[in-house]
């Protein structure tokens, strides 16, 4: 899987310690000697998958660049109650500063990557695939979408920019699937247009019009199965609307061959991991 780009993580940490620490940590520095040397071990608190350690690791190393960083798990893999992630050793302030920070990146992302792999695992034996969408934390949306494919999902367009999607108020806006189709097409000739539909005829006026993919939209079961029929070879098909870990292999079963689950990244659980220091030095102020 490609690791978000060095550029783009150095500046979240930038705004996240700007917004955390600010002028300093005054809890920390007033307890700890900058030349105080500690070991801290990271603990998964449940049964997941983990991602976002790289960069954590660069959180830790802004504060102090000779952080000794040695990961038991890599991004992507399972783990149960009460592993060590990681051992990390280096300057205390470092340790517990950026503590938070941390976390609270590497939760994020090994909540999402732990709930996509539940729906990867869900559909298990179809070839569907579970998509991630655009629901997620602004300015985050590569870290988001890095942890889906930890977590064995699919990434479906990264913004608005690298792929068209047509929806209701597009096609509103334009007066006909069809007539919204050509508008891109002309535009953009080249770029993959992919059309949403709420039932079997607007199904057909996108075969028609030569979408590539056609999304079925909050359709039941039964419409859906009917719509992937009648689509066939003639284009893709993605299934998108309240989709749950209860409903996705019923939908899968269906024949689709993407899932879209926004739950994936805009409601996720944070995954619970703790940090606990395991060696202070008795160096004192």
């Amino acid at each position: 899987m490609d690791r978000p780009k060095i550029s783009l993580i150095e500046e979240l940490v930038n705004r996240a310690f700007k917004e955390d620490i600010s002028d300093g940590d005054v809890t920390t520095n007033a307890i700890v000697d900058e030349m105080q040397q500690a070991q801290a071990v990271w603990i998964a608190k449940e049964q997941g998958i983990v991602a976002g350690l790289d960069v954590a690791k660069q959180i830790f190393e802004h504060l102090d660049p000779k952080i000794r960083w040695d990961p038991n798990v890599r991004d992507g893999t399972p783990v149960d109650k009460g592993s060590e992630i990681l051992i990390i050793k280096g300057k205390a302030r470092a340790l517990l500063t950026a503590e938070r920070i941390a976390l609270n990146i590497v939760q994020r992302m090994s909540g999402i990557a732990t709930k996509t792999r539940q729906f990867v695992n869900a559909v298990e034996g179809y070839s569907t695939k579970i998509l991630d969408t655009r629901k997620t934390v602004p300015g985050f949306r590569k870290l988001d979408k890095y942890a889906v494919k930890a977590g064995g999902g699919t990434n479906h367009r990264m913004g608005l920019f690298d792929m068209a999607m047509i929806k209701d108020n597009h096609i509103i806006a334009a007066g006909s699937i069809a007539k919204a189709v050509s508008d891109v097409r002309n535009t953009n000739p080249n770029i993959t247009i992919e059309v949403e539909t709420t039932g079997i005829e607007e199904v057909q006026q996108a075969l028609s019009a030569k979408a590539d993919i056609i999304m079925l939209d909050n359709m039941g079961i039964e419409e859906m199965k009917q719509a992937v029929e009648i689509i066939g070879t003639k284009a893709e098909s993605e299934a998108s609307g309240n989709v749950t870990l209860e409903t996705v292999k019923d939908v899968a079963a269906t024949g689709v061959d993407y899932i879209s689950v926004g739950a994936l990244t805009h409601s996720v659980k944070a995954f619970d991991i703790s940090q606990r220091l395991t060696y202070f030095n008795n160096h004192t102020k």
